[in-house]
């Protein structure tokens, strides 16, 4: 079990960066799949991105590929979400999410992940 717990959110303008980090003080947490959800108002959470334990696999979704990348440091028992040529679009709460799988994968489905952050407020404005 792992308490992932997320940072680096806040208003940036349109074309701007942010750097999102997601953290855990369980060692065990680089055992563990993380993906990045986001949900903006009326909307349902969606798929960002996505890292194996290994770091070997890695998915995003079609809407945030080259202006994304996530990365992560198992020394430091932390997973990042680069952001790039934020658009207005990606305003949204932004949640980092654990599940355990038993072979080097990451899903892309809210359904998959077992633990999540309380999430970080990214606004983007035009």
């Amino acid at each position: 079990q792992v308490q992932p717990v997320e940072s680096g959110g806040g208003l940036v303008q349109a074309g701007g960066s942010l750097r999102l980090s997601c953290a855990a003080s369980e060692s065990t947490f680089s055992n563990y799949a993380v993906g990045w959800f986001r949900q903006a108002p009326g909307k349902e959470r969606e798929f960002v991105a996505a890292i194996s334990e290994s770091g070997g696999v890695i998915r995003y979704a079609d809407s945030v590929k080259g202006r994304f990348t996530i990365s992560r440091d198992n020394a430091q028992n932390t997973v990042n979400l680069q952001m790039n040529s934020l658009e207005p679009e990606d305003t949204a709460v932004y949640y980092c999410a654990a599940t355990f799988y038993y072979s080097d994968y990451a899903g892309d489905s809210i359904y998959e992940y077992d633990y999540w952050g309380q999430g970080t407020q990214v606004t983007v404005s035009s």
